[in-house]
């Protein structure tokens, strides 16, 4: 098999399994081999009872104390036992698998596994699965690999095919240079690529990750050589600063931070220059990002040229589309927008206003790097949260206008000497400062007994007209984790708060469309909890939405928890942050201190830098939307480094030469500009 053949070349893959992988980007054998574990399970010796701790995956040996009872929870049939052994008994639970009440017999031994946690003040077994002596013992020792997965597929079902794929495909040859592979200490592709998939011990699943992070920093920075290699380019679109532009500034109901005034004019100094402007703007939740990007496009417009404003999501593109034509609608400027839930007239219609021109700003996702999407006068490309577009997306909708400013916009607080290799090819702005009319999120570090007051509390804010966030982690091994977690997790609290608090689950197995309901719902105010995985990070901008609360909060990095927190303290109201942890280790206390301590990302990016350690790259990954597919910009810091200098020890010239002796390298870096997130 080679990398380029389709997925469906893999023995067992049939036309079932291959759309469910196409649902998670997979359509290439060497799409699969890249799509790496979020993380393992780690098979331990059977423990005591008493020796359990909550927020552990643990398996133990017992029997039976009582006979299995079953009762309804709203739409949940729950089974519960009691299961003992010579050191004490815990409760056992499993929803919806009624079938396992006449399989659980009194005087026999079962081995189960499954994860504790703590209801009513005592620990539970919940959900766990039951081993047969033989089939756990030959598992102990093991890391089982644990796949983002979609609905439809199993992660038995990708285990067998990366296994299929590793023993069949032909081209895992080696293209890193030999030098650099020497001098980082780094083992084989094809070897990296068994160890990340299916290590044998933890120190082996190490090793491989350190060499394929490594690929992807070191071709991420051979991709930003490419993108800059032109030098600056002489714009098309040099701008007179309008002074209905300033007027417009000056009628806000607010006035700048100090920050966002320094920010302005630097971007205003590139676009009035004579060259085409490639500069990021990099501001904490809340900064207030997004009036620089409406003041930026309304010089534009004042000018005569058209915007394109490019969002990662639906509901943040029509929330961005009812801020912009509140705002500029007064001036006379026609806003339009473009996404792809339109109807089919509806795009032909909207298409044609902006090949006319007749929209001079237009705010939409990918819908608009379409090939029939064209500009009579495109002289600025904005992108929000802009490391979820790809290169070739970005550069699509650049090529749709002749040389046009660029302004990307990202609230991912990434330390500033990480900033400069990761964003190399462009000028960084720095929005430091949060609006003086924003009050500061009021946080708390809890555990879990703290749950009923944080309920009453949720209730108190609900009756005042506010709504809530919970956000669950993906930590159980099995895999309908996330699924589990988020939709058991609202049954439960369906029981506890009134019927006319209507609670929503919100997960990343859901179809795009039925998200993009549940969040246009709550931002109307229609559903007043929202439990959801970390898919809600971005792409949702609330302000009625007062309280978050985070279970488990110490399986986060400190800036994902930050990012998280973000979705709240958008209005006037006073916000509030729940960080509840299971674990009440040293160390996570300490790094929960940070956050309860300080509302400043940057100053938390630091901290979690400092913080992070190799133990951490064994957790698994909570969210598949970061910058890289494996590396983490927090945990390999020094290898982005390093990767970095690797990169610079390359001029233009020897990458050139490179290329001609080393193809692999080259299509490498070729296949991964039209991949990477930049």
């Amino acid at each position: 098999m080679k990398l380029s053949d389709s997925v469906r070349s893999i023995k067992g893959v049939g036309e079932k399994a291959e759309k469910c992988l196409n649902k998670l980007n997979i359509y290439q054998v060497g799409d699969l081999l890249e799509h790496y574990p979020r993380g393992y399970d780690e098979w331990k010796p059977l423990q005591p009872i008493a020796s359990l701790r909550e927020g552990e995956v643990a398996a133990v040996e017992g029997s039976l104390l009582s006979r299995p009872q079953m009762r309804a929870r709203g739409r949940l049939k729950v089974l519960t036992i009691m299961l003992q052994d010579q050191s004490g008994n815990i409760p056992v639970t499993w929803f919806n698998m009624p079938f396992l009440r006449n399989q659980l017999k009194m005087g026999m031994h079962y081995i189960m596994r499954g994860k504790v946690t703590r209801k009513n003040g005592r620990l539970v077994l919940e959900q766990p699965k039951i081993h047969t002596k033989q089939e756990f013992f030959r598992l102990v020792g093991k890391l089982s690999p644990i796949y983002p997965l979609t609905a439809g597929i199993t992660n038995r079902a990708v285990t067998k095919a990366v296994e299929q794929a590793l023993s069949d495909a032909e081209e895992l040859l080696e293209y890193l240079p030999s030098d650099v592979r020497k001098r980082q200490g780094l083992i084989e592709y094809k070897k990296a690529l068994r160890q990340i998939h299916f290590p044998a011990n933890k120190e082996e699943m190490v090793q491989g990750r350190k060499r394929l992070v490594f690929d992807e920093l070191f071709l991420y920075q051979l991709a930003l050589a490419y993108i800059k290699k032109n030098g600056r380019v002489k714009s098309e679109h040099v701008l007179i600063e309008k002074e209905d532009g300033e007027a417009f500034l000056h009628s806000l109901p607010f006035s700048l931070t100090g920050a966002q005034e320094k920010v302005y004019r630097e971007i205003m100094s590139d676009m009035t220059s004579g060259y085409v402007m490639n500069r990021l703007v990099q501001g904490d939740v809340g900064s207030g990002k997004t009036i620089l990007a409406v003041l930026s496009l309304y010089q534009v417009v004042l000018n005569g040229g058209q915007g394109a404003f490019m969002v990662p999501t639906e509901v943040l593109a029509s929330q961005h589309f009812l801020s912009l034509t509140a705002l500029l609608e007064p001036y006379h400027v026609r806003i339009g927008l473009l996404t792809g839930s339109l109807t089919a007239k509806q795009k032909r219609e909207a298409k044609n206003k902006i090949e006319d021109g007749e929209w001079e700003i237009v705010i939409g996702t990918h819908a608009m790097i379409q090939d029939d999407v064209r500009f009579k006068n495109l002289a600025l490309v904005i992108t929000d949260e802009q490391h979820r577009f790809g290169v070739k997306q970005r550069e699509t909708l650049f090529q749709k206008g002749n040389e046009p400013h660029v302004l990307a916009m990202s609230a991912t607080p990434i330390p500033r000497t990480l900033a400069l290799i990761l964003y190399g090819d462009m000028d960084l702005s720095v929005v430091d400062e949060r609006p003086a009319n924003r009050l500061p999120i009021k946080n708390c570090v809890v555990n879990t007994d703290y749950r009923p007051n944080a309920y009453r509390f949720m209730q108190k804010q609900i009756e005042e007209g506010h709504q809530i966030y919970i956000i669950c982690p993906m930590v159980d091994a099995s895999e309908d984790s996330e699924l589990e977690n988020v939709t058991i997790y609202t049954e439960e609290l369906s029981e506890i708060f009134p019927p006319e608090v209507t609670i929503e689950a919100l997960h990343g197995k859901m179809r795009p469309r039925e998200k993009e309901d549940i969040m246009n719902r709550f931002s109307e105010g229609q559903i007043q909890i929202l439990v959801s995985t970390t898919v809600i990070e971005v792409g949702i901008d609330v302000p009625n939405a007062t309280v978050m609360m985070i279970e488990n909060a110490e399986r986060f990095g400190l800036a994902q928890l930050h990012q998280l927190r973000g979705r709240v303290g958008r209005g006037a109201s006073q916000a509030y942050c729940i960080f509840m942890t299971g674990k009440e280790s040293k160390d996570s206390k300490e790094r929960l201190g940070v956050l309860a301590g300080s509302n400043d990302g940057f100053y938390i990016a630091n901290e979690d830098l400092k913080m992070r350690g190799q133990g951490d790259l064994f957790g698994i990954r909570q969210s598949g939307d970061e910058l890289f597919a494996l590396a983490d910009i927090f945990d390999d810091a020094d290898i982005l480094r390093q990767a970095g200098e690797e990169a610079k020890k390359i001029t233009e010239d020897e990458i050139t030469l490179l290329y001609k002796k080393n193809q692999r390298l080259k299509d490498r870096v070729e296949r991964y500009l039209g991949r990477v997130t930049l």
